[in-house]
Order: C-alpha cells, then sequence, then structure tokens
C-alpha cells in the first residue's frame, strides 16, 4: 500500500497539472502578452512531448528498471516545474513545459507497471488499480480551485510551486520503499520508430496551431501536413517489418482495443476544449477571477471524481458498453448546449452542462484503461500502459491545437472579451463531434464480434510471453 500510496502522488501532481495550468491561462496571458496560439502552446506543447515519449519510457523502465526510470522522471518534473515558475518569457515557459514532460512521460506508465508487477494477487491487484483510478478524479476536482486560489492570491507562477515538494518526497520514498523490477525479455530499443512518432505529431501539431496564423493554404502549413502523413505511414510500414517495435501494430487487430486508442483521443481532445473554451470565457468575456473561475468549473470535476470510480464497478460486473455510451451521450449533450453561449448565459444553464461534461469524461476512463490492459502479457505492461496513456495526450493536444485553431479563425479579430463567446460555438460543436464519436465507437467495439477479435490477439501474443501470464480484465475494474 506504501508503494502505491507513491505510485499515487506521481499521478495526482500531473493530474492536477492540467486543470491548474488551464485555470491559470489568462494570467499567463496578460502577464507575457501572449495570443490564443500562445496560449495553445502552453498546454499543447505538454501533452505534445508527453505523447511523443510515453512509449519509449515504458520500454525502457521494463529494460532499465522502472523504480529508477520513476526516479529520473519525478526528478525532471519537479526540474522543470522550478523553470516553470521562474520562466521570463512565453517562449521559455513552453520550453520548460517541455522538460516536464519528458519527466512526465515517465510517470504515469511506469507507475502502472510498477503497481501491475507489485500487486500479484488478483484481488489486491483490482483494489490497487480502483485506487488509482479515483486519484485521477481527485486531482481533477481540486485542480480548479487550488490553482485558481494560488492564481489569485500570489500569482499564475505558484501553481508550478506545489509539484516541487510532493515531487522530491516522491523522489526519497521511491529511494526506501519502491522495488526494483523489470520485464524478464525487455525488447530493443526503436530509435526510428520513435523519430517517426515526434516527426508525425510535432508536424501535426504545429500545422493545426498555427494555421489560423499562416494561413491555411500557405507552403509551410501544407507541407507539415504532407509530411505528418508521409512520416505517419513511414512509420507503420517500418513497425510492421521490425521484430521488436516501438508498438506492435498487432496490439491494433483487437477491435476493443483498437477503439479504446480512439476513443481516448476523442474523449481527451473534448476535455482539451472544453476546458481551453470554458477558462478563456469565464474569464475574459465574465470577468471572472481565476479562484472565481475555478469554483464555477468544480461541478465538471466533481462529476469526474464521481462517476469515475463508479464506472469501473459497471465495467467490471457489466462490461465497457454501457458506460461508454452514456459517457458519448452526456459529452455530446453537454457540448450542443454551450454551442449558443452568449456572456449573459445563465449560471445555472453553465452548471448543468458541466456537470454533463464531467460525467461524460469520468465514465469514459474505466473501458479505456480496462481495454487497453486486458489480455496483454505482463511482461509487456509498461508499453501496454503507454499505448493508452499515449492516445490519452494525443487527443489532449489535438483537442487543444483544432479547438482553439477554429475559435481563433472565427475570432476574425475581434477581441476575447467582445467576441470569444460567439466564435467559441464553433468550438463547442467540435467537441460535440468528440462526444458522438465516442457514441459510435462505443457501440461498435463493445459488441460480441469485437471482443471475438481481443481474444484471437490475446491468443496470439500469449505464446511469445516470457511471462506465462497475462493480465486478466477481470483484474482491471478501474
Amino acid at each position: 500500500m506504501l508503494v502505491l500510496a507513491i505510485c499515487c502522488m506521481s499521478l495526482f501532481i500531473v493530474g492536477l497539472d492540467v486543470t491548474v495550468v488551464n485555470v491559470a491561462l489568462p494570467s499567463i496571458q496578460r502577464d507575457l502578452h501572449a495570443s490564443v496560439s500562445g496560449l495553445q502552446w502552453v498546454i499543447a506543447a505538454y501533452s505534445l512531448v508527453l505523447a511523443s515519449l510515453l512509449m519509449l519510457s515504458g520500454s525502457t523502465a521494463d529494460r532499465v528498471g522502472r523504480r529508477r526510470t520513476f526516479q529520473v522522471g519525478l526528478a525532471l518534473f519537479t526540474l522543470g516545474s522550478l523553470l516553470c515558475s521562474l520562466a521570463p518569457s512565453l517562449e521559455l515557459l513552453v520550453v520548460f513545459r517541455m522538460l516536464q514532460a519528458i519527466g512526465g512521460s515517465m510517470l504515469n506508465p511506469v507507475a502502472m507497471s510498477i503497481i501491475t508487477n507489485t500487486f500479484t494477487e488478483r484481488t489486491e491487484r483490482a483494489r490497487a488499480i480502483g485506487i488509482w483510478g479515483g486519484v485521477i478524479g481527485l486531482s481533477m476536482a481540486l485542480g480548479p480551485v487550488v490553482g485558481g486560489l494560488l492564481v489569485t492570491s500570489v500569482g499564475w507562477r505558484s501553481i508550478f510551486w506545489v509539484n516541487i515538494p510532493v515531487g522530491l518526497a516522491a523522489i526519497a520514498l521511491t529511494a526506501l520503499f519502491v522495488p526494483e523490477s523489470k520485464a524478464p525479455r525487455a525488447r530493443r530499443f526503436d530509435p526510428v520508430g520513435q523519430a517517426l512518432v515526434m516527426v508525425t505529431l510535432g508536424l501535426l501539431v504545429y500545422g493545426i496551431i498555427e494555421g489560423p496564423g499562416r494561413g491555411w493554404t500557405s507552403p509551410l502549413i501544407i507541407g507539415c501536413f504532407a509530411l505528418a502523413a508521409v512520416a505517419a505511414a513511414g512509420f507503420v510500414l517500418y513497425e510492421r517489418r521490425r521484430a521488436e517495435p516501438l508498438l506492435d501494430i498487432r496490439f491494433f487487430h483487437s477491435a476493443p482495443f483498437s477503439g479504446a486508442t480512439l476513443i481516448a483521443v476523442c474523449a481527451f481532445a473534448g476535455l482539451g476544449g472544453f476546458l481551453l473554451l470554458s477558462t478563456l470565457y469565464l474569464q475574459d468575456v465574465r470577468g471572472l477571477s481565476a479562484l472565481a473561475a475555478g469554483f464555477y468549473m468544480l461541478p465538471m470535476a466533481a462529476a469526474t471524481a464521481i462517476c469515475s470510480p463508479l464506472s469501473g464497478r459497471i465495467v467490471g460486473s457489466r462490461g465497457p458498453r454501457l458506460p461508454l455510451l452514456v459517457a458519448g451521450m452526456a459529452i455530446t449533450v453537454s457540448a450542443v448546449s454551450l454551442t449558443r453561449l452568449a456572456a449573459g448565459t445563465s449560471t445555472l444553464s453553465l452548471v448543468i452542462s458541466y456537470l454533463l461534461f464531467g460525467l461524460g469524461f469520468g465514465l469514459v476512463n474505466a473501458p479505456i484503461t480496462n481495454t487497453a490492459m486486458a489480455g496483454m502479457p505482463r511482461a509487456q505492461a509498461g508499453v501496454a500502459a503507454a499505448v493508452a496513456s499515449t492516445s490519452r495526450q494525443v487527443g489532449s493536444s489535438l483537442g487543444v491545437a483544432v479547438v482553439g485553431s477554429v475559435v481563433e479563425s472565427a475570432l476574425a479579430g475581434a477581441s476575447l472579451r467582445t467576441g470569444f463567446a460567439a466564435a467559441s460555438h464553433v468550438g463547442w460543436w467540435v467537441i460535440a463531434g468528440c462526444g458522438a464519436a465516442v457514441l459510435l465507437l462505443g457501440v461498435i467495439t463493445s459488441g460480441p464480434r469485437a471482443r471475438r477479435t481481443a481474444a484471437r490477439v490475446a491468443a496470439e501474443f500469449a505464446p511469445a510471453a516470457e511471462s506465462a501470464e497475462a493480465i486478466p480484465a477481470a483484474d482491471l475494474p478501474a
């Protein structure tokens, strides 16, 4: 349980960082004279680097040792937080956020792998992963209020101070109490695959964020999208032919696994867009303080915290279909209700919309984790967890990039205070589309035919596993 607590500390500061930074965006904008695209980079740079390195971190931990990798990640995340709090310009803040992300990429998937290998008894492992899932909701619930309180009373730089004592304590406790573990046979390093992942994601997100300012038909933006497509195709072709790939393409022969990956991208794209639009609307349009904006967003975070463990129990007893369908409907209805957002929209209407979004997002997490890990060999636990985490971060990066860019284009020179509410409508329609995609994918990938494809993939992996035991779905209720 002490090992679990130490691992949850890393999850808590990473989860808190998401909503804390979003609440601080308007203050960062005023202090560092940032544009909307500049604010997008503050969020997207972190998610982009995190998504690019998660699979590498998972396989590295399996190879060189999970405790050692976890400690290095904590040190880099803590150092990055300190430097973010001292950043004198927007450009350096983005750079330091990228350093934070390098450390963050070594935390969540590695901590999940430590838990999976520490709790070997089925019931204990299920309870441990349930607690792990609850911490996600708790960190998100506290984020808006903690961030608002810090920004209002001390300033936006203080939001990064929270990570420093927690990170230092986690480093010391890890050295004392977390046992070292490695995969029985770790896979080889895949530099070409890693480089292609980074090029694909980097060019895609750069093109989306910079498109409104440089022009969607400019040679630079078209070139970014074309090269991203070439790199993505090259990644698939190269990984298919590699004996020990960075990402085994066979994972995606499972319809539930592929569906969970796409659902994670859509759900977290919706979350990234939701947090960006809500933060700017509440503070720049309605003129609320950071603390008041945090309280406005608390219903969403609280609903997420309540529904996350509830979803885990439903998945454990009835499977992922029901939570996915309800999640998709709730996110869609919430976003559609906000497509008529105005400066004078009633508080009650906002609270209902935010509650619905939190309900949907809380329900969607457990099916993603369950499907990503179930049936995978324990020797590849780090990589399997990293695939699920990567899809979340890719979604977050794309959500911030796409929603921010379409809203920036809709602003067309108007100020945030006078024109943002109307310009945000197109962004809310994009988020509604993400919710509809979650609903549709939930229907397609949770039926009997889809489950048969998952069984075939599990059987395909089982003979090659050095560890005779794979991770059963029943062990992963949350």
